[in-house]
């Protein structure tokens, strides 16, 4: 009778352990399909900027040469969505001309809205003033802090406002917005 009960115990302290690592993996899943949507979102813009500057360049038309690197366009599904809504956004994205995908145009005047993280950033610093913040305290009072995919999309943003002259580095890891 003494085996049948340690091999009960046994079974449960299994159990025990799979409960942990069941609850565990959920959480680990969750955090990398937030990254990977992050880096998503990033390839897009990243995709959208290279085919504006292939538009510009010399030569550049419908005829254009493909990049030496490889294609232009990168599909990555995401996993935690149904095949049918893959299949609408892609229907959707390659409807939309890819010099103005993800931007829209306010009351037809041709001025372009930004982002929603980078509308957020720039809002942020508007509050901040003269303040010298880290891409970790920005990503904090956007609630974007949950994970490390986040925090980098916040750092992304902040270096392309940088690029762009919206925001200033005032050192290593710190920014500080644009006095006018």
């Amino acid at each position: 009778m003494g085996s049948v009960t340690q091999t009960a115990r046994a079974i449960e302290s299994t159990a025990d352990s799979l409960q942990e690592n069941l609850a565990r993996l959920e959480i680990q899943k969750q955090a990398l399909e937030r990254e990977l949507a992050s880096v998503t979102a990033h390839l897009g813009s990243v995709q959208r900027a290279l085919d504006a500057l292939h538009a510009l360049m010399p030569g550049a038309g419908p005829a254009a040469a493909p990049s030496p690197r490889g294609p232009a366009h990168v599909s990555v599904p995401s996993p935690a969505k149904p095949e049918a809504a893959r299949a609408a956004e892609t229907a959707e994205a390659a409807a939309e001309p890819p010099a103005t995908a993800g931007r829209s145009d306010e009351a037809g005047d041709g001025g372009t809205t930004y982002g929603k993280l980078t509308e957020q950033i720039l809002a942020y610093f508007a509050q901040a003033g003269d303040t010298e913040v880290r891409a970790r305290d920005v990503a904090s009072a956007l609630g974007r802090d949950t994970d490390s995919g986040s925090i980098n999309a916040v750092r992304s943003t902040l270096d392309r406002l940088v690029g762009a002259s919206r925001v200033q580095r005032a050192g290593r890891g710190l920014y500080r917005a644009v006095m006018p």
